[in-house]
């Protein structure tokens, strides 16, 4: 049922404002989503039992502030159980999307089955404390998987069974590629941001749109790598190299001061992307993001125009990041 305790939990507004999320059609389907979500592989990655209420407050903070797409998979730590034990009760407000097709946690199948996705359906749906589960993505499977068909069949018995209300691909390159132009599918999700627009550049998006895909963008905020003095992770180092190659002919006009803002609406900047999804373990930055998306956004379009133009000049044979 919708939660109705807001004022007894007196949750911090600050920084957001009472102006409505904006919200968009996904694709074909009957889904109305945020075009900010929230992506849970970071509460995931930095998570610890004792972390709870902290992550509940990342999620709660972005909820209240009408966010309504939240992203997770099987392997993201313990999130789905999060979700479950913590906002099942708001579950009337979320756009829920979940990825299925690893082995993790105690599991002992072989990956990329029919059995490991249904198992991993049912796991999920019992995790979250839900009936059912908005839309199911392939979490990034080769080309070889999606040819051979198997686990596409198994999302297909899902969807037809009600556990799963759309089926999707998470994914990018080639396989993504094959994903869209198949029109198996109802959601793609693929990297995209001032350093990573394949997507754009390559017609996967325009093709994704063509199916009437609703399209999600991963990795907006190019893993903080824009404007860093060095990577911010080893998991940045390819965008911080792609940064330092795109920044060496000088500032970008008319950007915003605040590099991770720059990232940040440069990806919201492009309206055939339905959600962004970002990730934070801090309800700090989460409320940050909400202060940039309520009052700072659009940013100048000739910042945007400068990074499609920088892009093309030195990345135009890079591919997508995974």
């Amino acid at each position: 049922m919708p939660y109705q305790q807001l004022s007894e939990r007196d949750r911090d507004r600050e920084g957001t404002c009472e102006t409505p999320m904006e919200k968009t059609k996904f694709g074909k389907t009957d889904l109305q989503v945020s075009r900010l979500g929230v992506g849970l592989s970071e509460i995931g990655h930095n998570y610890a039992r004792n972390a709870d209420e902290r992550a509940e407050e990342v999620l709660n903070v972005a909820l209240d502030s009408g966010v309504n797409f939240l992203d997770t998979a099987a392997c993201y730590g313990n999130t789905e159980q999060l979700i479950g034990r913590k906002i099942a009760n708001r579950r009337d407000e979320i756009v829920l999307s979940t990825k299925a097709g690893h082995v993790t946690g105690e599991y002992s199948g072989q990956p990329w089955t029919a059995r490991t996705i249904r198992d991993s359906i049912e796991r999920s749906l019992m995790r979250m404390h839900t009936d059912h589960i908005d839309i199911v993505h392939l979490h990034s499977c080769s080309l070889e998987i999606l040819k051979e068909g198997e686990v596409i069949r198994a999302l297909q018995d899902a969807k037809q069974a009600g556990k799963t209300r759309y089926i999707g691909y998470s994914g990018d390159n080639e396989s993504a590629h094959w994903a869209v132009e198949s029109g198996l599918f109802d959601s793609l999700q693929t990297s995209f941001n001032l350093v990573d627009q394949r997507a754009r550049t390559s017609q996967l998006f325009s093709q994704a749109r063509k199916q009437g895909m609703g399209i999600i963008a991963k990795r907006p905020i190019a893993n903080t790598a824009w404007g860093a003095d060095r990577t911010p992770s080893t998991y940045a180092s390819e965008y911080y190299r792609r940064a330092r190659i795109m920044s060496e002919p000088g500032p970008v006009p008319d950007a915003p001061d605040d590099p991770t803002l720059l990232a940040f609406g440069f990806v919201l900047a492009h309206p055939v992307i339905d959600t962004a999804i970002v990730g934070t373990s801090d309800p700090d930055h989460m409320r940050k993001n909400l202060e940039w998306f309520y009052n700072d956004l659009p940013i100048d379009a000739a910042a945007v125009d400068e990074l499609h133009q920088r892009f093309e000049q030195f990345g135009a044979d890079w591919p997508q990041e995974g």
